[in-house]
C-alpha cells in the first residue's frame, strides 16, 4: 500500500522518516505550480490527480498539522480513496470561535514576514515554539531551510487557508484505521485536542510523545518512527 506524506505550512522536512514514502509537496511548494485559490477543497482535487498520476488508487495518509487537515479533508472527499490514517501533530479545525484568535495567528505568522524580511530571515521568529529544548540539534535548522525556500506568498496563501479549516463534523464518518500522534507539550496542536479527535474517530488510537512539541519527526525522529513504522506495517 501506498504511503503519501503530507506536510504543514513549513514545506516537506521529512527526510528519510518514512522509507519509499511519496513526500508530496502541496502545490507552489519545492518549485511546484501554485493554485489559483488555495483552499482544502482544491488542495484535496490536487492530491487526488497527484495520485492518479502516478497509478495510486487507495493510499495511506500521513499528515502533520495543516496536512494533517488535508488527510481529514481528501478522507471526508474521497473515502474511497484512503487506506490508512494518521493525523500527525493536527486538529480537526482551526482552533477559537473568536476572530482575535485568528488575527492573533496571522499576525505570528505572517508578523516577521511584514517589516520586508524574506522567507529565509524571517524563519527562526515563524518557527517560534514549535519546538521543545531537549529537541535534536538539528531540528530547528531544517525546519528553517525548508521554510526559506517557499515562496512568500505561497506562504500567506497557506496560512490564510488553514484558518478556513473545520472537518470535526466528519471525524465520525471515518471508517479506515486511524492513529494520532501528539508530542505532550505541543503548543499548536494540544495533546488534549487531539485525544479529544481521537475518541470521537471509531477505533482511533493515540501515541502521545513525552516531552515533544509540534515538529516530533524532527525534535525525536527515532521516537516518531516507533509510533509510527508499525502502524504502517499492520
Amino acid at each position: 500500500m501506498s504511503v503519501v506524506l503530507l506536510h504543514g505550512i513549513g514545506g516537506p522536512s521529512w527526510g528519510d522518516v518514512v522509507p519509499d514514502a511519496l513526500d508530496w509537496p502541496m502545490p507552489g511548494f519545492c518549485g511546484t505550480a501554485p493554485l489559483q485559490e488555495t483552499t482544502f477543497p482544491a488542495l484535496a482535487v490536487a492530491l487526488r490527480d497527484a495520485l492518479d498520476a502516478r497509478g495510486i488508487g487507495r493510499a495511506t495518509l500521513v499528515g502533520h498539522s495543516m496536512g494533517g487537515m488535508l488527510a481529514l479533508e481528501f478522507a471526508a472527499t474521497f473515502p474511497e480513496r484512503v487506506a490508512k490514517l494518521v493525523l500527525y501533530a493536527t486538529t480537526p479545525a482551526f482552533g477559537g470561535r473568536d476572530p482575535s484568535f485568528a488575527e492573533a495567528f496571522l499576525k505570528a505568522r505572517l508578523g516577521p514576514l511584514e517589516g520586508g524580511r524574506s522567507m529565509a530571515e524571517a524563519a527562526p521568529e515563524m518557527l517560534t515554539g514549535m519546538f521543545e529544548p531537549g529537541a535534536d540539534p538539528q531540528a530547528i535548522p531544517k525546519a528553517a531551510a525548508a521554510m526559506a525556500t517557499i515562496p512568500e506568498q505561497v506562504y500567506r496563501d497557506t496560512v490564510r487557508c488553514l484558518t478556513t479549516f473545520d472537518r470535526r463534523a466528519d471525524l465520525a464518518r471515518i471508517a479506515v484505521p486511524t492513529l494520532l500522534i501528539a508530542g505532550e507539550c505541543d503548543q499548536a496542536a494540544p495533546a488534549k485536542t487531539m485525544q479529544r479527535m481521537a475518541e470521537a474517530i471509531p477505533g482511533a488510537r493515540i501515541v502521545v510523545i513525552p516531552g515533544a512539541g509540534h515538529m516530533i519527526h524532527l525534535e525525536q525522529p527515532a521516537a516518531f518512527r516507533a509510533a509510527l513504522l508499525p502502524f504502517l506495517a499492520e
